[in-house]
């Protein structure tokens, strides 16, 4: 039996626990968290997943251990009820989450099969299979085969080969190019003819700002904002905004455009009053669904990367939730600068940290405190 610790280091040894961010998953039986740590039990001489469904042990009594082999080292045991050795609920789910999308990309185009199919195919109940593929990936199955769909037509549209639109949506698997034009938009963005000229004939519309973070560049097209850029570099942001939309008309606006920037900024500078202004948001079905969970987050409050997949119902897509942050193009407006780390720290900013960290303190302050807005460029 491991050796048990003796009334005088209790204490602390509970402290020392509670202050490790472990023992949150622990406490909330977080199956997100299996596999990246184990945890032992003083007064019971077993180790278990964080997930394990006993009772729950006392903070004192608790070691964490970074494999199975660390706590069996230091003389724990397998625990017989949430059986730690053995692989987790999680990655047998994510095993057939990757079989169903392999089977969706496989199918020839305009015949993905339908959740019926796909559940009778894999052995499944169609309710089961549609609650762990959306956990794991934040999509249903019908979602993932239409993001599928979009991908197939990206490419037929910028092939070469492709004799013409129409030829392009048929082949991508759209039974009706009159209902696909109806959602053009949403799915590329733009019409089909000009996004297969690579943005040719859109015009966007910018301009170049200074606020208290540094240098801002707001991007407009005629469906929006569509790029909210900080830097200390006012001709790198430019240089961003190019590789963006690289066949784009870029206009440097006018006067009434400043007058746009000039709220975008003093939006910046006090984020807490919000930007009544429309947006062009353009990115994939999961990234989407991420930025829509980050612009719930309120000002003054924070996230963590694994609350923010929680919300969007995709509890092991941590990752995926993170880089969809840095994918982010509108900053302050999807404000992805409101997640953290678990244990609260900062993490990257494609802006750099510290305008992140500029950001949390001037939306925990009072309005009064705020900085105000500088001229445009």
């Amino acid at each position: 039996m491991p050796h048990r610790a003796t009334p005088s280091t209790k204490a602390a040894q509970a402290a020392a626990t509670q202050a490790d961010p472990r023992w949150a998953a622990v406490a909330a039986r977080s199956a997100a968290a299996d596999g990246s740590f184990w945890y032992s039990v003083q007064t019971t001489g077993v180790y278990c997943r964080p997930s394990c469904a006993a009772r729950a042990p006392r903070p004192e009594n608790v070691r964490f251990h970074d494999s199975c082999a660390d706590a069996e080292a230091a003389g724990f045991r397998p625990c017989q009820r949430c059986k730690p050795r053995q692989p987790t609920a999680l990655s047998h789910h994510a095993a057939l989450v990757t079989e169903a999308c392999r089977i969706i990309e496989g199918a020839a185009a305009g015949e993905a099969p339908t959740l019926d199919a796909l559940a009778a195919q894999m052995g499944l109940s169609p309710s089961h299979l549609h609650r762990i593929f959306k956990q794991s990936t934040g999509l249903t199955p019908k979602a993932y085969a239409a993001a599928q769909r979009a991908q197939r037509l990206r490419s037929a549209l910028d092939n070469a080969h492709t004799a013409s639109v129409t030829d392009a949506i048929y082949s991508a698997g759209y039974q009706s190019s009159s209902r696909f034009y109806e959602q053009s938009a949403q799915v590329l963005g733009m019409t089909p003819s000009r996004y297969r000229a690579g943005g040719a004939a859109q015009d966007i519309r910018f301009a170049i700002g200074q606020c208290s973070l540094g240098a801002i560049l707001v991007a407009k097209s005629d469906r929006g904002i569509c790029a909210i850029l900080l830097g200390d570099d006012a001709d790198a942001l430019v240089r961003d905004l190019h590789d963006r939309f690289a066949q784009a008309h870029l206009i440097g606006g006018d006067t009434a455009f400043e007058a746009l920037v000039a709220q975008v900024v003093a939006f910046v500078e006090a984020p807490g009053l919000g930007l009544n202004l429309p947006l062009d948001v353009r990115g994939t079905a999961f990234q989407q669904r991420v930025w829509q969970a980050l612009q719930a987050i309120p000002a003054g409050q924070t996230a963590s990367y694994a609350e923010v997949a929680q919300r969007i119902g995709a509890p092991t897509a941590v990752r995926a939730v993170a880089r969809a942050c840095a994918a982010n193009a509108l900053a302050v407006a999807i404000p992805c600068h409101r997640v953290v780390k678990s244990d609260g720290a900062l993490s990257g900013y494609r802006w750099g940290v510290e305008r992140k960290r500029a950001l949390l303190t001037r939306e925990s302050a009072p309005e009064s405190a705020q900085p105000q807005a500088e001229k445009v460029a």
